[in-house]
């Protein structure tokens, strides 16, 4: 019986074991197949293409970007710039004898390749002038994309981000013994190959894998892939992934164009067409944000498309070291296929190169016949199209280009038409499979199973690539922008509406005003947006700067006002800024806890400034300003901050939770109509509402290192100065309305250092000893200072010569009030009053952290958002950068 139990048990255990091991084989064999989720896109491509928005409207449109040579790179007038990378009879052959050249001078040229901010990344204008143009695009789409995915590329410093970056060099430093000598130290770097990545993580401080590759034209490809796998073998959490092209002379077009059926003779691409004669080039750049689906979804990142799969492959031995090898494009496709767990029907759509040359698009159509024209309906071909006709061919940023224009075409549900083909190439056997060619622009449905589609890259170097895109997962919540505005009256809400700040930065003034301009069109552009959708999502998802400015407004016309004036360097009253740029870093925060029942209690009285909302707006909350007594009587501030708040509201409820079993009724943020109100209660509210705001002022990023108390907020002063815990301060409390004894106030305080400078309101003595605080929450009040001024020119005295700016909490203003010139002799502190009677909190405590964060304090204003619903992130614009000309051969070299 014994050995029958043992015998069980053993099976138990191998049963449990085996369990184990194949949930671990599971679990491993799903993270190898892992979708990964595209949060995040910029480019830069001819036509003026600065966004995928606009390279969606280009793409599907029926024009082109191909023009002539550019005139501002000296391609005509300088024939050593011009034929440098040619010699001998190459040279000669440029030019036909008749003067006319030799090849097509058409392409896809980006106007303003060379322009840059060097300031914003931290470049001299020599190291600018000296870094290669690609190396410099690739910065500007790196953090795009990051923004684009609604992150604060900041918050990326020490992050474990990768940077796959695909570029071809193109001799930008070909002169270089010719360089001015201050440019000598940069052009090493600045032409370095290996830094077009190396640059990236530099600058954005990410310290994953920065990889730099050259595979020719599906070098973006190739670097989406390496991207993908770095994410399935969690090498990084994030990883950027794009490519960039340049030309720098024309001296690539010239080798390329003599080769005959290399370049299209009128300038014009013909992928898959009849009358298809060479490619045309083109010049671009992209940049993919990239992260693990399931990790996407778990941070609420907007997935613009999923990779469900992707694979790479060499042509190895072919008739030519730059002749495809159809055979290997079949075998890339199918291991992309299979990485995605998908047949080749589950496939709508095929972005191909589609480079326009004869040779390279008759394999290209055999492979998507032989492998997507296969196991599938004849009456569901395969959609095939390419961009190039539109762009060029870019090169090393071509694959990219695919990725955005097939992302975009997923998200509007339309499959854009193929330029330039009239007949479908005769030698392509397209009845071997249902392939069709996108010669018309189709729609593209959402159907019962996920919409798909495949993008290929193949280059001369045999190095092939393929990756397969799926739409995003329903994301189970109103598309951004949709949600329906609360309606008036809604929750809580009484008199003026609460201010919403919507806060910008930059590097410069100039950039400041023309991120307001970008924001004010696009809100005006699409009035679905929720204020508080743009302001959350400018809190949380852009970096902070030294040119700052923060707009409040009660609602869309106010703060669309606001950003008006902003962009016109005007004034407005709901707009704060910096008087230029600021120094992180404001100074000694004093917080002043005084008070009556008009700051913290149940009688806060609502004035005809406060319903108008006008000295809100002003921002000057006049000292002493009488409220009429047959004023209407509002619930105080407790109920709006308790309903507006979570931060607040967490904090106030931890208070009632600790004084609840000591009161008659439980406490809350308004006293309940026909509840009678003994002064243990109202005091009891007065004190959960001042550490309310205390936790609230902690979240949004401010510390107070001062605290100045007088009598009525004394027991909550000595909370935040950490002279006594949270619950000792709430028995303290509940054991009556005070004064307390001394030798009770002693026992309640912690022991230690006290970490906060704490002053004396009434006398401007400091207070750090028990018997200190024993006076002044006990029998023995301090003396009161009579005059005002000298008392508060004590008390600032005593707080210390750095304290610059006064958090005050209260009504009586007791010391924001005092004129300035008596204060102190030396620059009066920023008076910032959080609350006071007449006006609704939730415009006084925005307009306060307004002030504090233009002057140097950095808000974390997100704390400032939240309620039911929750604020959504939605796109915003671009930081703007401010670009000038950098251009090596602008030079006199």
């Amino acid at each position: 019986m014994a050995n029958d139990q043992r015998l069980v048990e053993a099976l138990r255990w191998t049963t449990a074991e085996l369990h184990q091991a194949r949930t671990r084989l599971r679990q491993a064999e799903t993270a190898h197949r892992e979708p990964i989720a595209i949060v995040g896109m910029a480019c830069r491509f001819a036509g003026g293409v600065r966004t995928p928005e606009q390279l969606w409207e280009l793409l599907d449109g029926d024009r082109d970007a191909i023009t002539g040579f550019p005139t501002d790179r000296g391609w005509q007038s300088d024939p050593q710039q011009q034929d440098h990378q040619l010699d001998g009879q190459d040279q000669q052959d440029q030019h036909r004898q008749d003067g006319q050249p030799a090849y097509p001078q058409r392409g896809g040229f980006i106007e303003d390749a060379f322009d840059f901010d060097a300031e914003f990344f931290g470049m001299s204008p020599p190291q600018a002038l000296a870094t290669e143009p690609q190396q410099r695009m690739l910065l500007e789409t790196a953090w795009e994309a990051v923004e684009h995915a609604g992150i604060d590329p900041h918050r990326l410093r020490g992050s474990d981000t990768g940077v796959y970056a695909g570029a071809t060099a193109h001799g930008y430093a070909a002169r270089l013994d010719r360089a001015p000598a201050d440019l000598l130290g940069h052009l090493g770097n600045g032409s370095a190959g290996s830094l077009a990545s190396g640059r990236v993580a530099y600058t954005l401080g990410l310290q994953g894998a920065a990889v730099s590759l050259d595979t020719g034209c599906s070098s973006a490809l190739v670097a989406a892939h390496l991207a993908c796998q770095a994410l399935r073998q969690r090498e990084c959490s994030l990883a950027l992934a794009g490519g960039v092209a340049l030309f720098y002379t024309p001296g690539t077009i010239a080798v390329t164009g003599s080769t005959p059926g290399m370049l299209a003779a009128d300038g014009r691409c013909k992928p898959f067409a009849a009358d298809a004669d060479g490619m045309v080039y083109g010049e671009g750049a992209g940049m993919l944000l990239l992260q693990r689906l399931s990790d996407a979804q778990r941070d609420g990142r907007r997935v613009l498309a999923v990779i469900r799969g992707s694979a790479v492959n060499q042509d190895g031995a072919t008739t030519g070291l730059a002749a495809p090898n159809g055979p290997s494009q079949q075998r890339v496709i199918r291991a992309a296929l299979d990485a995605a767990q998908l047949t080749p029907a589950e496939v709508d759509a095929v972005e191909g190169h589609g480079t326009g040359t004869a040779m390279g698009d008759l394999i290209e159509a055999q492979a998507v016949l032989a492998t997507y024209g296969q196991e599938r309906p004849a009456d569901q071909p395969v959609l095939l199209g390419s961009s190039k006709p539109h762009l060029g061919h870019t090169q090393a940023a071509a694959g990219v280009a695919g990725i955005i224009k097939m992302v975009q075409a997923l998200r509007y549900g339309v499959l854009p038409a193929t330029l330039n083909i009239d007949r479908p190439a005769p030698h392509v056997s397209w009845s071997s499979g249902a392939v069709r060619l996108l010669t018309e622009r189709t729609d593209w449905p959402r159907r019962a199973r996920p919409r798909r589609c495949g993008v290929s890259a193949f280059s001369v170097s045999g190095t092939n690539a393929h990756l397969v895109l799926e739409e995003p997962p329903e994301a189970g919540e109103p598309a951004a922008g949709a949600r329906a505005a609360s309606a008036p009256g809604d929750g809580v809400r009484r008199g003026p509406a609460p201010l919403v700040p919507w806060v910008l930065s930059a590097r410069g003034a100039a950039a400041l005003r023309a991120q307001a301009r970008a924001l004010s069109d696009r809100v005006t552009a699409d009035p679905a947006l929720d204020p508080a959708d743009i302001g959350w999502s400018l809190a949380t998802t852009r970096s902070v700067f030294e040119h700052r400015a923060i707009v409040l407004g009660a609602d869309r016309a106010d703060l669309l006002a606001g950003l008006d004036a902003l962009a016109a360097g005007a004034e407005h009253p709901g707009l704060i800024r910096s008087d230029g740029a600021v120094r992180t870093g404001l100074g000694t925060i004093a917080l002043v806890f005084n008070g009556d029942a008009a700051e913290t209690g149940d009688t806060w009285e609502t004035g005809e400034a406060a319903e108008t909302g006008e000295a809100a707006e002003t921002g000057d909350v006049p000292a002493g300003d009488p409220v009429p007594a047959h004023r209407p009587r509002q619930p105080g501030p407790g109920a709006e901050l308790h309903a507006r708040y979570p931060v607040f509201a967490a904090a106030f409820d931890e208070v009632a939770g600790l004084l609840d079993a000591e009161l008659k009724h439980p406490l809350r943020p308004a006293a309940e109509p026909g509840l009678p109100e003994d002064p243990v209660h109202t005091r009891a509210r007065a004190f959960a509402v001042r550490i309310g705001l205390l936790r609230l002022l902690a979240a949004a990023g401010v510390h107070p290192q001062v605290v100045i108390c007088y009598p009525e907020g004394a027991l909550a002063a000595a909370v935040a100065a950490g002279a006594m815990a949270l619950p000792d301060a709430c028995r303290l409390l509940a054991e009556g309305d005070g004064p307390y004894p001394p030798d009770t106030v002693i026992a309640a305080l912690a022991a230690g250092r006290q970490p906060v400078t704490a002053v004396s309101g009434l006398t401007g003595e400091r207070i750090g000893t028990a018997e200190q605080w024993a006076a002044q929450l006990g029998e023995c009040a301090p003396a009161l200072r009579t005059d005002p001024a000298e008392r508060a020119g004590a008390v600032l005295a005593a707080a210390g010569s750095e304290v610059a700016a006064l958090l005050e909490l209260g009504s009586d203003r007791a010391l924001t009030g005092t004129p300035p010139g008596r204060t102190a002799d030396r620059t009066p502190p920023l008076p910032l009053p959080l609350t006071a009677a007449g006006h609704p909190v939730g415009q006084t405590l925005p307009r306060a952290l307004a002030r504090l964060h233009a002057s140097g304090t950095t808000i974390a204003w997100s704390a400032l958002f939240g309620g039911d619903p929750a604020p959504r992130t939605v796109p915003l614009p671009a930081y703007p950068f401010q670009r000038r000309r950098y251009w090596l051969y602008d030079q006199p070299l």
